[in-house]
């Protein structure tokens, strides 16, 4: 069997990945706390696929690729297949999207929550063993099946919590600390993930189809600058409670059923002039 590292390079990878998951995730928290403030389904809607992109798109599958930058196997190169990875991602966001949508579109409930996280938990599974399946190595790849299921199950423990965190989060410090557990939940899900792979070399060593991990640098660079846009646009977004009173008061005049002062006749002042009574000298 191969010696496996996941910290070939010391620290800096697994800071990275934390720190990507950290900054994914306050996205999130931030656009799903800016939709349960939109006053139209449209504005909610689009708020959410936000949220979606950041937790799923950054908080989880930027990070992943970040931590398995340092990820090497003693006897044989790493390269990965292009389209599977893609597909890993698009199953990241997919999937997280629609558990945010379950809990954060319409009204919430506990059952509401419990059946998202499931569901995004089982995502967030999905997108890591996808990405990992997505790893070409010049061997055999297996995984323990205990620490396999220990790690989908941080996985929906980790989505439900942070489901719930969306819909009870609104203050600026509780919502930096929310997103700082969910980084924690994440990285602890992936490495409990990789611990469990095993790998066992063929005898003899041929050339590995699919790209570098260091061709991933590029996009997660792409990702982490349009992250840190859109969180700057997210919070320049968010309204004043002055804006958010009058938005309360306008719909509540919209929507508070007409008064009989409302529907009264006209004035003496707006009837027409031949209409009044003659005034006698």
């Amino acid at each position: 069997m191969a010696s496996l590292h996941q910290f070939s390079y010391g620290l800096i990878t697994p800071v990275l990945a934390y720190a990507l998951s950290f900054l994914g995730s306050l996205l999130g928290l931030v656009s799903t706390s800016r939709a349960r403030q939109s006053p139209t389904r449209q504005q909610r809607a689009r708020w959410l696929v936000l949220a979606a992109w950041a937790i799923g798109g950054t908080g989880i599958w930027v990070m992943h690729f970040m931590a398995m930058l340092g990820f090497t196997v003693t006897g044989s190169a790493v390269r990965y297949d292009i389209e599977t990875t893609i597909a890993s991602w698009l199953t990241a966001v997919i999937v997280v999207g629609a558990g945010l949508f379950i809990v954060g579109y319409n009204r919430p409930s506990t059952l509401k929550v419990l059946l998202g996280g499931a569901l995004t938990g089982l995502g967030v599974a999905a997108m890591h063993y996808s990405g990992m399946d997505a790893m070409h190595v010049d061997g055999s790849v297996g995984y323990s099946r205990n620490l396999v299921l220990a790690s989908v199950l941080i996985a929906v423990v980790a989505a439900t919590v942070a489901l719930w965190f969306t819909l009870v989060v609104r203050k600026p410090v509780a919502i930096v600390a929310s997103a700082a557990i969910m980084g924690v939940a994440v990285c602890g899900m992936h490495y409990t993930g990789m611990f469990a792979m095993r790998v066992h070399l063929h005898d003899a060593g041929g050339a590995l189809e699919g790209v570098d991990p260091m061709a991933f640098l590029v996009p997660i660079l792409v990702f982490v600058i349009l992250v840190a846009v859109a969180l700057v646009y997210a919070l320049l977004a968010t309204p004043s409670q002055r804006d958010r009173d009058f938005e309360a008061g306008l719909r509540d005049r919209l929507t508070r059923p007409a008064t009989p002062a409302a529907t009264a006749p006209a004035t003496s002042a707006f009837i027409p002039l031949r209409e009044r009574p003659q005034r006698r000298l």
